[in-house]
C-alpha cells in the first residue's frame, strides 16, 4: 500500500498528455547540439509485424531487427523523467559489447513520423532497436522442456553464458537489476544473451544511493525487497534463482502470491527447493549466490571459474522425467 505522502507525487495515467510528451521528446531530439552516439535515423526503419505488445519485428538498413516501444503510461513520471530514463537505458545498453549480451543498434526519441500498429496502446514513439534473435526467450525454452528437462551439459552451457555476460556487465560497473528468464534470449548456436536493460544503471560508489524495489519479485534479493541499499550482488542473487530454473525447468514460487513471496524470502529465508538429484557442485553455486548476506555471495568472476570446473562428461544426475512437480515444492531448501 502507498503511504499518503507518496500519493501526492504520483500522476494519474489518464491525465498524462501524451501529445505534449511526444512534442517535448521531438524538441529534445531536434535541439540537441550534438547527436547522441546511439541515435539512429528513424526513416531507415521499417516496422513489419507485432511480436508482443510494444515489441515489433522490422528491418533497419536491410538488417532484421526487433523494436521495443517505450511505454510511458505508468502514471508516476513526468515527461522530463521519462526522457532521462529512456536516455539512461539506451546509453547503458548501446555501449555494451559482448557475445552474451544482445546488441543494441540504437534508438530514437519522438519519432512521430513513424507509424506503429494501433496495438501500441497510445504510447509515444520512443523506441530501441536491437538485433533480431530468432531463438526466443530462455523462459520459453525452459517451458518447452518442463517435462523432459534439459540435459545437464546444456544447463551448464546456458549457466556459463549467463555468468560470462553478467561478469562483463559488472566489470563495467553496471547493475542490471532485472535478471530473469524472460530477459534472456537464445541466439545462434544456442548461445544465451542478456537483454532487458530497462532498469539497469551505473553502480553507485555509495550503496545508500541505490535503493528501491526494482526488478521482479521472485528474483529480487532480500535487501532489494526490503528497500535497503544494495549493489551488484543483487544480480548475483537473481542469477542463483536462474540456475535453479535452468536445472529444474520450472518457475520459482508458482503457488505463492507476491506478498507471501516477499515475506517468506525476507523473514523466513525461503528459497526454491533444490532436488536431491542435483549435483552438489552445482547446488553449492546456487546456495552461495542466493545467500541472504550480500557480502557472502560470490562474484560473477568466481562463478564462471566454478562452473567451468564442473565435469559434465558423465551427464550429471537429472530430475526423472516423471518426477512429480509437487516434489519441487517451495519449503526451506534442502541439501543435494
Amino acid at each position: 500500500m502507498y503511504r499518503s505522502e507518496e500519493w501526492k507525487d504520483m500522476v494519474r495515467a489518464d491525465k498524462i498528455d501524451l501529445k505534449s510528451i511526444d512534442l517535448q521528446l521531438s524538441k529534445t531530439f531536434k535541439t540537441s547540439k550534438k547527436p547522441e552516439a546511439w541515435e539512429i535515423d528513424p526513416t531507415a526503419l521499417e516496422i513489419r509485424q507485432v511480436i508482443a505488445q510494444g515489441t515489433y519485428r522490422g528491418t533497419y538498413m536491410g538488417q532484421d531487427v526487433d523494436v521495443k516501444l517505450l511505454d510511458l503510461q505508468d502514471g508516476t513520471r513526468s515527461a522530463a523523467e521519462i526522457i532521462a530514463l529512456f536516455k539512461q537505458e539506451v546509453s547503458i545498453w548501446h555501449r555494451l559489447s559482448h557475445p552474451n549480451i544482445t546488441y543494441c543498434i540504437g534508438a530514437s526519441m519522438g519519432a512521430s513520423q513513424l507509424k506503429f500498429p494501433a496495438s501500441s496502446g497510445g504510447r509515444t514513439n520512443c523506441f530501441v532497436v536491437t538485433q533480431h534473435i530468432s531463438g526466443g526467450t530462455l523462459k520459453k525454452l525452459l517451458f518447452n522442456n518442463r517435462i523432459k528437462k534439459l540435459p545437464f551439459k546444456a544447463v551448464i552451457k546456458l549457466s556459463l553464458d549467463l555468468a560470462n555476460g553478467l561478469s562483463y556487465i559488472h566489470a563495467q560497473r553496471i547493475v542490471h537489476r532485472d535478471i530473469k528468464a524472460e530477459n534472456m534470449v537464445i541466439g545462434p548456436k544456442s548461445r544465451l544473451q542478456i537483454t532487458g536493460f530497462g532498469v539497469a544503471r551505473v553502480e553507485a560508489k555509495n550503496p545508500s544511493e541505490m535503493t528501491g524495489t526494482t526488478g521482479t519479485i521472485g528474483y529480487m534479493a532480500p535487501e532489494v525487497l526490503e528497500g535497503k541499499p544494495y549493489n551488484h550482488k543483487c544480480d548475483v542473487y537473481s542469477f542463483g534463482i536462474c540456475l535453479w530454473e535452468m536445472y529444474c525447468c520450472d518457475v520459482p514460487y508458482p503457488d505463492l502470491n507476491l506478498a507471501r513471496i516477499l515475506t517468506a524470502v525476507v523473514k523466513k529465508n525461503l528459497r526454491p527447493e533444490i532436488p536431491r538429484c542435483c549435483p552438489s557442485s552445482f547446488a553449492s553455486i546456487m546456495k552461495r549466490c542466493w545467500d541472504a548476506n550480500p557480502n557472502k555471495r560470490l562474484e560473477m568472476e568466481e562463478v564462471v571459474k566454478l562452473l567451468e570446473s564442473i565435469d559434465t562428461s558423465k551427464g550429471g544426475r537429472m530430475i526423472p522425467e516423471n518426477h512429480s512437480p509437487g516434489c519441487l515444492c517451495f519449503a526451506r531448501a534442502r541439501g543435494p
